[in-house]
């Protein structure tokens, strides 16, 4: 889950379309306010590989290199070594077996015992620093694959 990059050719119909690369992002590709808010802030977008100005027009055939690569603040949640069945991982998408009993966030209950803070400790001994977005939440006594993104 290290190589998180996406690139996209620009076609005549963005350019006819769209004023600059941020109308592209945003209404072509569905990126939203925030997460292009913060992709320019870390220098994220690149215009055949240079850092890029959003607010211009790329050409046709120019390629955008959007790296999510960056490093996220996941210190609210307290690491804790449980036995994960991982059943599928790339480099977007962590596919948990979560299995009765185990909250999948943390709460009063489960400050450092819920699926969060395992998922947590693996995120650590990969050394990968992203935040831990749950696509569901599943009931502490249902038992389902929850995807992590």
């Amino acid at each position: 889950m290290k190589n998180m990059i996406i690139k996209y050719i620009v076609t005549k119909n963005d350019i006819e379309k769209y004023k600059n690369i941020n109308a592209i992002l945003s209404n072509k590709l569905n990126f939203s306010t925030r997460l292009l808010t913060k992709l320019i802030k870390k220098s994220c977008i690149y215009l055949n590989s240079s850092t890029c100005d959003t607010r211009t027009l790329p050409d046709i055939d120019d390629i955008l290199t959007i790296n999510f690569g960056y490093s996220e603040d996941n210190s609210n949640i307290v690491p804790s070594q449980m036995p994960l069945n991982i059943i599928y991982e790339d480099d977007w998408i962590l596919a948990i077996d979560k299995p009765a009993g185990v909250a999948t966030h943390p709460s009063i209950l489960h400050y450092d015992n819920s699926l969060s803070n395992g998922i947590k400790n693996y995120f650590d001994s990969i050394n990968l620093k992203k935040k831990i977005r749950p696509i569901n939440r599943l009931d502490s006594n249902t038992s389902r694959i929850n995807f992590i993104c």
